[in-house]
C-alpha cells in the first residue's frame, strides 16, 4: 500500500512541477520587461531633458553637430556645466546608468539623430536614442532591440 502511495504522491507532485516551470518563467520574462521599459524609459527622459536644457541655452559650449543632444550616455550622468544662472554648477540628469535587464550590463545601443530608426549601428555624432543590445524576442516576436 505504501509503495503505491509514494507512486501516486510522486506523480502528482511531477503534474504540479510541470506546470509551475513555464508559469514561472513567463513570470521573470515579464518582470525583466518590465525593468526594460522602466529603464529605457529613464534614459530617454534623461535625454529629452538634456536636450529641452540644450534649446534653452541652460548649457556650456556643445559640439556643433550634436545638434542639443548629449554626447555620450555618461554625459548624462557626469554632468554639463550649466550657463547664464547655472554657469557656476554641473547640471547632471541621470543618478547612474541603468542596467540592461536581459544583458545584465549597464551597456546599451545607441543610435544619433543622423542614424536610420532601426539601425542596431552608432554614427557618433550625438545619443539620440537607446536600445537594448540582446538578441531575444519578447512574446509577440519583436526584437526587444525595437522597444
Amino acid at each position: 500500500m505504501t509503495l503505491i502511495e509514494l507512486v501516486v504522491a510522486f506523480t502528482i507532485l511531477l503534474i504540479l512541477t510541470s506546470m509551475a516551470v513555464p508559469m514561472a518563467r513567463s513570470n521573470v520574462r515579464r518582470i525583466k520587461e518590465r525593468q526594460l521599459r522602466e529603464a529605457l524609459h529613464e534614459i530617454r527622459n534623461a535625454i529629452d531633458k538634456y536636450k529641452d536644457f540644450a534649446d534653452g541655452g541652460k548649457l556650456g559650449q556643445l559640439k556643433q553637430d550634436s545638434q542639443g543632444y548629449p554626447d555620450t550616455l555618461e554625459a548624462l550622468v557626469e554632468g554639463v556645466k550649466g550657463s547664464g544662472t547655472n554657469a557656476d554648477t554641473k547640471l547632471k540628469f541621470l543618478r547612474r546608468i541603468p542596467m540592461d535587464p536581459f544583458t545584465r550590463k549597464r551597456e546599451w545601443g545607441l543610435r544619433s539623430m543622423q542614424d536610420d530608426p532601426k539601425s542596431l549601428g552608432w554614427g557618433g555624432q550625438n545619443v539620440f536614442d537607446v536600445y537594448s543590445k540582446t538578441d531575444e524576442r519578447a512574446a509577440d516576436g519583436t526584437p526587444y532591440s525595437e522597444w
